[in-house]
């Protein structure tokens, strides 16, 4: 794809106040960088069309599309567009943090709404689930008039959970979905992971496809600190007095720890997992989502 310089940052992006505006922007940095990249062309397997073959009948070839991709390919009848996904966004006190301009919470309704506004696009339905210690707001999937607008509201309200129960929210949904479905988790996954892995496994075996998008700062990554200070946990409120100097080495031990466990629990149930720090582009995140679910 294009160079990053020509991304949105997400800083930039952020001061946007309006949800709806900063996706919009996103998809036309996507399809401009699309445009240019060397996968030109791919992003139409993933909408409305497959490759056409032998026995297909050529009435159905879009020559428009041929001529821009040098590939045949056929409108799919509408049983064949049958994909159901349901965004599960974290919306907890930890989602509310920022090191700099960019608050997770903020990063991560841009980019549900995005990846609502691409999926919708392909004609895909599209439902959306909040949660914090449990189940906040669920909006059934639905590809109708109204429907992204029905999400972009629910992703603009402010955080108002404490604690994450993952599992909970996992479970819940489970409980909530009917059909097989695209289930894409958006969460900072700063909670034990045990009972989000049964739940995962349920899903799983239900045959249900699973991604998450793993949102941190870039502090949480490196925690790039240098004063001695006091620190306040945002789900629990307590305060701590933390010297980076001396804690920096313990935290980086356990956080590696911790996303070592997140990587095996994806791998075991073939769970497509994405850590993504705030400081990335969002158009990036979305290409190499979309490309991803293209092969």
């Amino acid at each position: 794809m294009t160079s990053s310089t020509q991304f949105i940052d997400p800083a930039t992006l952020m001061r946007v106040k309006s949800l709806e505006l900063r996706a919009r922007m996103v998809m036309e940095g996507f399809w401009k960088g699309l445009h240019k990249s060397p996968f030109h062309g791919f992003s139409v397997e993933f909408s409305e069309y497959r490759p056409y073959t032998r026995g297909d009948d050529p009435r159905f070839i879009d020559w428009k599309v041929m001529a821009r991709s040098d590939r045949a390919f056929i409108k799919k009848f509408e049983d064949e567009t049958n994909l159901r996904a349901h965004l599960l966004v974290d919306r907890s006190k930890s989602m509310e943090y920022g090191s700099g301009e960019v608050i997770k919470s903020d990063y991560a309704a841009t980019l549900a709404a995005t990846l609502a506004y691409f999926l919708m696009g392909q004609q895909d339905a599209v439902g959306l689930t909040t949660f914090d210690e449990h189940v906040d707001q669920h909006i059934p999937a639905r590809n109708r008039t109204g429907q992204l607008r029905r999400l972009m509201l629910q992703l603009e309200r402010a955080p108002s959970g404490h604690g994450t129960d993952l599992g909970a929210a996992m479970k819940g949904l489970h409980e909530l979905i009917r059909k097989r479905s695209f289930i894409v988790l958006i969460s900072d996954l700063l909670a034990p992971l045990e009972e989000l892995e049964r739940q995962i496994g349920y899903l799983a075996a239900g045959k249900h496809d699973l991604a998450i998008f793993q949102i941190l700062d870039p502090r949480e990554l490196d925690f790039d600190f240098s004063k001695a200070t006091h620190y306040r946990d945002t789900e629990t409120g307590t305060d701590l007095f933390i010297d980076p100097a001396v804690a920096r080495a313990d935290y980086l031990k356990r956080f590696n720890a911790h996303q070592e466990a997140v990587r095996k629990m994806c791998g075991r149930h073939g769970v497509n997992h994405r850590l993504v720090s705030t400081e990335e582009p969002l158009e990036s995140v979305l290409f190499e989502f979309v490309s991803g679910r293209s092969n």
